[in-house]
């Protein structure tokens, strides 16, 4: 199956199963400049998170990542290390959708770009870890506690389906 083909996968399963709580894969990275990390407040509930997302058909975490990071902020980046895997129970779109979803965390260095907003997004800026807004989700959460516990681990080696 082409790859394009498959990009739209969550809209495609949405129609046939409603707002039933379902298990979602998604990935995001922790983008640190300067000792601060760059955090994205969300259209769709104005809150903030790391950039990132759901995976489509035929991508891999590390693929998940640096796509939705590219979508979401216009930025190139490398994936430094792991930071682990870690679950949102109780996801709520505002739509209505449930899911539990299960993300891998990395963290990431600019390679090139600047950041801008997309239609995702209201807002990007960086944040000391000291000052921190609320996150919006539990993984997100327990992402930048293993962060600051020190935990980088080698990325994962990934089988790759292309």
């Amino acid at each position: 199956m082409r790859y394009d083909v498959c990009m739209d996968y969550i809209k495609s399963i949405r129609p046939k199963l409603g707002h039933q709580k379902i298990i979602l894969n998604c990935a995001g990275a922790l983008i640190i400049k300067d000792g601060k990390v760059l955090l994205q407040r969300r259209q769709d509930n104005h809150k903030w998170g790391f950039p990132g997302g759901l995976l489509e058909l035929h991508e891999t975490y590390e693929e998940a990542a640096l796509r939705e990071v590219k979508e979401e902020t216009g930025l190139t980046v490398k994936l430094e290390s792991f930071l682990g895997i870690y679950h949102n129970h109780h996801m709520v779109w505002s739509n209505g959708d449930e899911a539990h979803t299960i993300g891998a965390f990395y963290t990431a260095s600019i390679v090139s770009g600047e950041p801008r907003v997309d239609e995702e997004s209201l807002e990007l800026k960086y944040f000391g870890f000291d000052e921190l807004p609320d996150l919006f989700a539990e993984d997100m959460v327990e992402a930048v506690k293993a962060y600051l516990r020190g935990v980088r681990l080698p990325l994962l080696n990934e089988n790759r389906s292309r």
